[in-house]
């Protein structure tokens, strides 16, 4: 493989890696949302992390953020340099802020979130001229899968709530 065909191929990896890790989130009762991050040297993943604000009942754990984190002490940089990071839903203000913040240069994200997206949906963070860093965004990577995966698990606290079943995880 070639050119956009090899490269279109190593962001469905990345995603199917985030989707995977997403799946961590349902042992919690976390909304699955995944995020990886790849380093372009190696393909090494550095820094992987799923939702854990339920976890550790923090509303600032989202897949993003503790990936960014676990990339940077990686790296031994708060810069996470020469990186894709892999995340299953279009990321919220503070995620891109965050984003921004580490340098990354490449985000890649599966579905768009219509209610809180900040690379594009809703807010542009990742795109503002006036901020010292914009990274390249690709976004609808594995959009079905990664949208079906959250919808599932909506379907089932739905159901839970309404006393048809148990709730997810």
């Amino acid at each position: 493989m070639t050119g956009h065909a090899a490269v279109h191929a190593d962001h469905e990896a990345g995603m199917r890696l985030a989707l995977a890790e997403a799946d961590r989130a349902l042992e919690h009762d976390d909304v699955p949302i995944g995020a990886v991050v790849v380093r372009w040297a190696d393909g090494a993943v550095i820094g992987a992390a799923h939702n854990e604000r339920e976890l550790r009942e923090d509303p600032t754990a989202h897949a993003e953020v503790l990936a960014l984190r676990a990339a940077a002490a990686a790296g031994g940089s708060w810069r996470v340099l020469e990186a894709t990071l892999y995340v299953t839903l279009e990321p919220c203000a503070m995620c891109a802020g965050a984003i921004v913040l580490a340098r990354i240069p490449r985000v890649v994200f599966g579905c768009t979130d219509p209610k809180a997206g900040a690379a594009g949906s809703v807010l542009d963070v990742l795109d503002v001229p006036q901020l010292n860093h914009r990274p390249e965004v690709v976004g609808g990577v594995l959009a079905p899968e990664c949208s079906e995966q959250l919808r599932a698990f909506f379907r089932v606290r739905r159901s839970a709530a309404r006393g048809g079943g148990a709730a997810a995880g």
